[in-house]
């Protein structure tokens, strides 16, 4: 691909300079033609949203590449396989960068471990485990430990294991770190699991990125090698780093300097899962020689949306100095309705939506955002009443069910035969007699001997103490060999001989579910398999397995469906509609209540504003009264970030003529507890429906104050507390909770 790359960069640089110069640069305003044309040092680019960002760094790689430097030379960076995917076919349209390297921050380290597998002890045919298969190893390594998985939960021990690999802490570093009980403990699964995932051959996401940063400062000769096969390095969306991947960008152009960030820190919304706002704050720290670039002038939404959303914007203080404008027409108003309940909520927009079809509206650019997954049920329950089709950008969806994973699990252990997850997954399925106790046996088998189970499995083990199951054992390694010898045939040719040849083809037809049985799913996978080959030439299959570890969500979203688009605030990241509708502007949910961290106001205000920016012409903000969450339906106070939209620009709905009994008309502004300041994590409080219960956090917000109770039966509730009827008890009029 790369020699195809150079001959089609030739053949367009045979054409004039300053032609292709001038082409590159033409259509842009002066700031984008700034960023564009700057070609030595550093440069920042503070892009807000609809500014032509993608368009920016796209004409950049091509202008270098016209101007300073060869295409190969250029290493272009984004967060999203759908991004970095528009981004290269831009590139590829211009016809003068071919042959550079246009990837995300995952794939970029996968394929560079592959490369430089043996500088960090792993063998090349590494698997990728994805979450639901990397908490199975932090559940064995929990109880290789001899710890009770119900007091060391393997969901809250993997976030601090990544919180560690994040900021570059191998487990020696990381027990280094270990002042308490709890923390040394975690510092021993840590050890444990990161010993079996290389027992395994097994990188979970986060060892991709922290491997390679490691490698980068470790190792001056990759260091170097690297330095000089990407002498321009371009990260787009640099807000939302993490330590890891701002030292992978660092280190790549410490000789050279020559990086360009492009981000916006009003848009930095992943705080939650590592990304740190201060790599984009500070880069005018870490390169003093930099150039600063503003594109303030938005092309996507009209006056009224961007008015709404730089006056929510403005209240936020870690922030750039930036001014948004458009010359688009001021378009509608921004409305904002209030709802009795999720169910009238989705009712609204359902008729919302039927009514603007009728007008012509295109379903396709329509999407209806929220905060949480569980909010779209009561609009997914209306859209199938109403006959309006929609689609969930919820892409690993696919890839977690049973039979996907089953297959899947068969390719990974035939390229790489110590990934035990997935034996022990397809040992019998389908069923073939080889029970819990056998496998047990098997794997006890494997320890005592030094060997891999596989090889155990396959012929490398004594099977006789397995009994009557021995044979059976043996019928399956002998399956495994015969699968494995078609591995190097072209990817769809050997992913439907596995499927037939392993009995899942025959398991799952017999299993009729209409239009969603397991076997139409198995045969969406085939074509999966085939549009990946027929764009990766060449391609093996531990490519494309590789290529479905890194999926996200948003790449299952089809421009082109004809559906209305439901999905996350964090998904939406990158996209854009005609209308938007944005649910559950209500405090706990907008802004989420996650037993705030000081700074969770902002990213959440942060968030809101990218949700608000994704539409070009409608945006509606919708707000229940009642709501229902966890079984439980509790009246909720409106957003207090509606009450910093501007508002004499905004459509409010008006007073209703019915109230209802459960509510009075007044605005009800809540009361604190007198002796609010003595209250903290670990203050007792009494409620007069959940009894007894300890507060585990409390977070005194700029208009709310969010605490969250865990009670004596387990439970946890969380409420603003001007509202939640709690009062302070001492603990001495308690007893033992």
């Amino acid at each position: 691909m790369a020699g195809v790359g150079k001959t089609r960069y030739n053949r367009r640089m045979n054409g004039s300079l300053s032609t292709i110069r001038d082409e590159l640069l033409s259509g842009l305003n002066e700031p984008q033609r700034q960023a564009v044309s700057h070609t030595e040092g550093p440069l920042l680019i503070l892009a807000g949203p609809g500014s032509g960002k993608t368009r920016v760094v796209t004409r950049r790689a091509a202008y270098l590449a016209a101007t300073v430097t060869k295409p190969w030379h250029i290493l272009a960076i984004t967060f999203t396989n759908k991004a970095a995917s528009e981004m290269r076919e831009r590139i590829e349209s211009l016809d003068v960068a071919e042959g550079m390297t246009v990837s995300t921050f995952h794939a970029l380290c996968a394929r560079l471990l592959r490369r430089y597998h043996e500088q960090v002890n792993l063998p090349r045919n590494f698997t990728i485990f994805d979450q639901a298969d990397r908490r199975k190893v932090v559940k064995k390594a929990i109880e290789a430990c001899d710890l009770s998985t119900t007091n060391w939960s393997p969901a809250g021990i993997e976030p601090v294991i990544s919180r560690a690999k994040n900021e570059l802490l191998r487990p020696r570093a990381f027990a280094e770190t270990a002042i308490d009980f709890h923390s040394k403990t975690v510092a021993r699964i840590y050890e444990q699991y990161d010993r079996m995932m290389r027992q395994m051959a097994g990188l979970d996401f986060d060892d991709l990125l922290m491997h390679i940063a490691l490698l980068l400062t470790e190792d001056t000769e990759v260091r170097e090698e690297l330095e000089d096969r990407f002498r321009y390095v371009l990260i787009d969306e640099y807000q939302d780093t993490n330590a890891a991947q701002y030292r992978i960008a660092r280190r790549l152009a410490d000789g050279h300097r020559n990086i360009c960030a492009t981000g916006d820190p009003d848009q930095s919304i992943y705080g939650w899962r590592g990304a740190d706002i201060s790599n984009i704050l500070n880069f005018e720290k870490d390169y003093p020689e930099a150039k600063v670039v503003r594109l303030e002038q938005n092309y996507r939404s009209t006056g009224r949306i961007l008015s709404a959303a730089g006056s929510l914007i403005g209240c936020n203080t870690e922030r750039k100095d930036k001014r948004l404008w458009t010359e688009n027409e001021p378009g509608p108003d921004v409305r904002v309705i209030e709802c009795e309940s999720s169910d009238e909520e989705a009712d609204r927009i359902a008729q919302d939506i039927g009514k603007q079809q009728r007008s012509g509206l295109k379903l396709s650019e329509t999407a209806v955002l929220y905060r949480v997954n569980s909010l779209s049920r009561s609009i997914e329950e209306r859209f199938i009443r109403e006959g309006l089709p929609y689609q969930i950008a919820r892409g690993v969806a696919f890839y977690n069910r049973k039979e996907i994973k089953d297959v899947l699990a068969y390719l990974r252990v035939l390229v790489n035969p110590a990934d035990d997850v997935s034996l022990t997954r397809i040992i019998n399925t389908p069923p073939r007699g080889i029970g819990q106790t056998t496998v047990q046996r098997l794997v006890a088998s494997a320890e005592g001997v030094g060997q891999s189970l596989h090889s155990v499995v396959t012929g490398g083990g004594d099977l006789t103490a397995l009994g009557r199951s021995a044979g059976k054992v043996g019928e399956f390694g002998k399956m495994l060999v015969q699968l494995a010898s078609v591995m190097e045939q072209p990817v769809h040719d050997a992913l439907e001989y596995v499927v037939k040849h392993s009995g899942l083809r025959a398991l799952y037809s017999s299993m009729d579910d209409g239009d969603d049985a397991p076997i139409n799913n198995i045969n969406e996978l085939v074509s999966a398999a085939v549009e990946f080959e027929s764009q990766n030439e060449g391609a093996t299959i531990g490519d494309w397995l590789e290529h479905t570890a890194l999926l996200g969500d948003v790449d299952s979203v089809r421009d082109d469906s004809g559906m209305i688009t439901l999905m996350t605030l964090h998904a939406a990241k990158g996209l854009e509609f005609d209308n938007v509708y944005i649910i559950g502007l209500e405090e706990g949910l907008i802004p989420f209540v996650r037993g705030h961290e000081d700074g969770d106001e902002e990213e959440e205000r942060r968030l809101m504003f990218v949700g608000m920016t994704r539409a070009r012409r409608g945006l509606v903000l919708l707000h229940a009264r009642y709501r229902m969450m966890r079984g439980i339906t509790e009246r909720t106070i409106r957003s207090s970030f509606l009450d910093e939209l501007p508002h004499d620009e905004v459509q409010w709905s008006a007073e209703r003529t019915v109230v209802s009994p459960r509510r009075s008309r007044s605005v009800d502004h809540g009361t604190l507890p007198d002796d609010v300041e003595q209250w903290e994590v670990g203050t007792l409080v009494e409620h007069e429906r959940y009894g007894i219960g300890r507060i585990m956090s409390i977070h005194r917000g700029h208009r709310r104050t969010h605490v969250e109770v865990m009670f004596r039966d387990g439970s946890r509730h969380r409420w603003v507390l001007e509202f939640a009827a709690l009062k302070r008890v001492a603990f001495e009029d308690v007893g033992d909770l």
